[in-house]
C-alpha cells in the first residue's frame, strides 16, 4: 500500500531531515552506512559497472517489492546515495512510507541518475531495505497476534553488531517497543548477577546504590524470586522461561504494586504468544526479531536507461 511521496534532491540535509523525522541520528547513521561501503569499494571502483556502463548514462530504476511485508529502511536508502556523493546528480525519491504494509509489485521508491553510481550503490541500499524490512515484517506479525491483549512485542540486545540503532529502528516501525539501548541507559539484573551478590535483593540494592535514577530491571526464574525482587522495590521483572501458569501466578503477585511492569521472556513463538500475552504481562522480550527475522525481498529494477 504506498502512503506517501518525498523528494530528496541535492543536498545532505534533505537526507539529514528524512533521517530526524525518522528519529535516527544522520551522523551516526552516516557512520554505519560508510562503513557498508567501504565494504564493497575498499579495493577500488566498481569493475563490472565500470566496464559495462558508459560514463554520463542517466536512468530510472524503480525499487520493488517481491513479497508482501511491511517496509522500513527507506531514509537509509537516501543516505546511502547521499553517503556516495550521488545526490549532487541524483533524485531518490520515496513513494512509501517506512511502517507501511507494502504488497509484492509495489515501487517502493525510484532512483533518476547516473546508472553507474545508482549500480555502485545498489547493493548496500537493498542490504539495508531489505534486512531492515524483514525485521520491521517479522515484529508487525507479533504485534498483530498480540494486539488487542494490553502486552507489547519488545527487542533485546542480541543485534548484529554495529547495526542495533537501525535494527531498533525497524522494531519500532513493525509496531514493537525497544529494551535498552546499551549497558548503561538501563540496568538487567541477570542469574550470574543475583549469583555473584548473593541473592535478587543485594543484588538490586547495590545496582540503586550505584545508579538512583535509571530503570532496574530484575530477572527472576521463579515466583520466590519474583516476592523477593517486588518487595526490594523492583518496577520491571523479567519472567524467565516461566510457564503460563506462573506468569498469571506472578501477575497476581504485582496487582499489589500498579506500577511494576512484567515481562516474558525464554520460550517465546509467535504460536503461543496470544496465550502469553494473555497471562496480564506488559511486554514479551522476542531476541529473533533482530537475530533471527528473514530479509524481505526487495529489488532495484532498471525501468529506462538501462
Amino acid at each position: 500500500m504506498i502512503e506517501t511521496s518525498v523528494s530528496v534532491g541535492v543536498a545532505g540535509g534533505s537526507v539529514a531531515e528524512l533521517l530526524a523525522e525518522a528519529g535516527l541520528d544522520a551522523g551516526e547513521t552516516r557512520q554505519v552506512v560508510r562503513a557498508a561501503l567501504a565494504e564493497d569499494l575498499r579495493y577500488g571502483p566498481d569493475i563490472t559497472t565500470a566496464a559495462v556502463i558508459p560514463d554520463g548514462r542517466v536512468a530510472v530504476a524503480d525499487v520493488v517489492a517481491r513479497c508482501d511485508g511491511v517496509v522500513a529502511g527507506l531514509p537509509v536508502a537516501a543516505a546511502v546515495l547521499d553517503v556516495a556523493g550521488l545526490l549532487e546528480h541524483t533524485i531518490i525519491e520515496l513513494l512509501a512510507a517506512d511502517g507501511s504494509r507494502v504488497a509484492a509489485g509495489d515501487v517502493l521508491a525510484r532512483v533518476i541518475g547516473p546508472l553507474s553510481g545508482i549500480l555502485t550503490a545498489e547493493r548496500t541500499m537493498l542490504n539495508f531495505l531489505t534486512h531492515l524490512s524483514g525485521i520491521a515484517t517479522a515484529t508487525r506479525a507479533w504485534a498483530d497476534t498480540i494486539d488487542g491483549s494490553g502486552a507489547f512485542v519488545r527487542d533485546t540486545r542480541k543485534t548484529t553488531p554495529g547495526l542495533r540503532v537501525l535494527e531498533k529502528y525497524a522494531v519500532r516501525r513493525g509496531g514493537g517497543v525497544n529494551h535498552r539501548m546499551g549497558l548503561g541507559d538501563a540496568a538487567l539484573i541477570k542469574d550470574n548477577h543475583v549469583a555473584a551478590a548473593g541473592g535478587v535483593a543485594a543484588a538490586f540494592r547495590a545496582v540503586r546504590a550505584m545508579a538512583p535514577d535509571v530503570v532496574v530491571e530484575v530477572e527472576c526464574d521463579t515466583l520466590s524470586q519474583v516476592t523477593e525482587a517486588l518487595a526490594a522495590g523492583a518496577g520491571l521483572i523479567l519472567l524467565d522461561n516461566m510457564s503460563l501458569l506462573d506468569m498469571r501466578a506472578a501477575v497476581e503477585l504485582a496487582r499489589a504494586y500498579p506500577a511494576v511492569r512484567l515481562e516474558a521472556s525464554g520460550g517465546l513463538r509467535l504460536e503461543n504468544a496470544r496465550a502469553v500475552a494473555s497471562t496480564g504481562v506488559h511486554y514479551l522480550s522476542v531476541g529473533a526479531l533482530t537475530h533471527s527475522s528473514p530479509a524481505l525481498d526487495i529489488a532495484l529494477d532498471v525501468v529506462t536507461g538501462g
